[in-house]
């Protein structure tokens, strides 16, 4: 029967979910990134969606935006077919979210099929995404987007 150990689990998988999200962002918005960070970038975006999988508060928003962000991370690395398989689990965990998570689920499909050269893919899924950012209401929600829509849109076009 394996120990418990001397220190509070749930408290762990609470602090370790959010700092292994937060040092893989560091790491996405770095411009400078160097392989061993892409490595570890992608080692963190995962590490965070396990934590939350053992915390007792994790929802579909959550594991949602754990999924684009390894999708994201794929992406950015350059893996198409990994960052459209996170890209589609984000989309059914945002199924039933409001249309922020589902916009960035498609935009995470979108950013997967530029990866991949498949522009029509990509048009698809950037034009869901922005039907969907036309249905947020949330000013923060709709600045969060919106600027992650036009990136898209330039590479698409």
């Amino acid at each position: 029967m394996p120990r418990q150990p001397d220190f509070d689990v749930v408290a762990a998988h609470r602090f370790f979910a959010a700092d292994c999200f937060n040092r893989a962002w560091d790491l996405i918005t770095k411009t400078d990134r160097t392989a061993e960070e892409g490595r570890l970038m992608e080692s963190l975006g995962q590490a965070s969606i396990f934590h939350w999988t053992r915390r007792p508060d994790c929802t579909d928003r959550n594991m949602s935006i754990g999924y684009w962000q390894v999708s994201r991370i794929a992406a950015i690395l350059g893996h198409a077919a990994e960052a459209r398989r996170h890209g589609e689990t984000c989309l059914a965990y945002s199924g039933a979210l409001d249309p922020f998570y589902q916009g960035y689920a498609h935009e995470a499909l979108a950013r997967a099929a530029l990866v991949a050269c498949d522009a029509a893919r990509a048009a698809e899924h950037l034009a869901k995404a922005e039907a969907l950012l036309a249905e947020v209401t949330d000013k923060e929600s709709r600045d969060l987007l919106t600027p992650d829509l036009a990136e898209l849109r330039r590479g698409a076009g």
